[in-house]
């Protein structure tokens, strides 16, 4: 008898184990617990822990509409308690979420295409995670000189040291792609800094030029302006046309006016993209839609940190947006009356 009552016991021991065992399979693929979803964590008020990659520092618009984002997600979300971080800017986000160091980030359109797809830094690794929220504002392109510099064309940097922009940046992929347009990039000297150093390195004058992809006007390029007047060099339509022709049909022609920055008299040609807010798919619909619902309810409390922001609208979240929408981003724009494209729903 005792024999049969023991082997009871180990027989529901076993059971134990087994249904345990199942249990933490289903926690390690990625089914939800009380405290996580696998992607992000929950911290001890139950609120979602989300981090937000942003730009390269306090003169990047991405860190300042970021680190803004952030705390108006920690002042009106009981759901997510939100925190910003500076990057490496756009190549560096995206890797960021493929590798869930970042829930949320902001990139360039070009460069999530580039993921999305596996090509250039990304090639043979797409990041198929990206899912969208919006496209929000378009980013000039803008290579800055002193305004006393013998630079006026792009052929003129020949010869230069150009900054490029930070290394791993979309700044700097981009850069790279126009002065290959224009048939110069294998004849400058190319630097990698940050919009701070650059700043610093052309007040200095220890380089020649520097390129920025930034909604105007840059906070980054006042500090350049209020020590020495500068100029914008113009991005020409044949060069706009190689870079079409190229396979790069992100690009618009857009007009900087003259005045936006000290020393800057003329209106200025460029092409832009357009930067966009991306979460990871995995963050669940209901922290995408809380996100997505305090973007477009506090433009005025993300104007504070840069004027841009007052051109982020969801009638045009859409255009230049290169990834699927994230589901709980669909669920607020379809509850506001907004049509989402099919093209723009995840096939998943």
């Amino acid at each position: 008898m005792r024999k049969w009552k023991a082997l009871g016991v180990v027989f529901v021991l076993v059971l134990a184990l087994v249904a345990a065992g199942c249990t933490q399979k289903e926690t390690a693929t990625g089914t939800a617990t009380p405290t996580s979803t696998g992607i992000v964590q929950k911290n001890e008020e139950g609120k979602y822990e989300i981090t937000i990659y942003t730009g390269s520092g306090p003169g990047s618009v991405y860190f300042a509409i970021g680190s803004m984002l952030a705390k108006v997600i920690n002042k009106k979300s009981d759901l997510i308690a939100a925190k910003a971080v500076t990057s490496g800017a756009s190549v560096a986000n995206a890797k960021a979420i493929a590798k869930g160091e970042a829930q949320v980030a902001i990139i360039q359109n070009d460069v999530t295409w580039y993921a999305w797809e596996g090509k250039y830094q990304f090639e043979g690794n797409p990041i198929k995670v990206l899912r969208g929220i919006g496209t929000l504002y378009p980013e000039p392109v803008q290579i800055v000189v002193r305004a006393d510099s013998d630079i006026k064309t792009l052929q003129d940097l020949a010869g230069k040291k150009v900054v490029v922009g930070a290394a791993g940046s979309g700044c700097a992929a981009t850069a790279e792609r126009i002065l290959k347009a224009a048939g110069v990039w294998d004849k400058i000297e190319p630097v990698y800094q940050t919009f701070e150093e650059a700043a610093q390195s052309l007040v200095l004058g220890q380089v020649d030029a520097e390129f920025t992809v930034i909604a105007y006007p840059a906070p980054a390029i006042d500090q350049i302006a209020v020590k020495v007047p500068v100029r914008l060099i113009p991005v020409p339509d044949d060069v706009i046309k190689k870079l079409h022709d190229q396979g790069y049909p992100f690009y618009v022609k857009v007009i900087i006016p003259a005045g936006t920055y000290k020393g800057m008299t003329e209106d200025t040609q460029t092409v832009a993209v357009k930067s966009t807010l991306v979460v990871h798919k995995d963050l669940p619909d209901e922290v995408v839609y809380e996100i997505t619902k305090i973007l477009y309810e506090n433009i005025d409390e993300l104007a504070k940190a840069h004027q841009v922001a007052k051109q982020i609208d969801m009638k045009h979240a859409f255009e230049g947006l290169m990834v699927p929408l994230h589901p709980g981003a669909i669920k607020y724009y379809e509850d506001h009356g907004i049509t989402v494209p099919d093209e723009l729903k995840p096939k998943e």
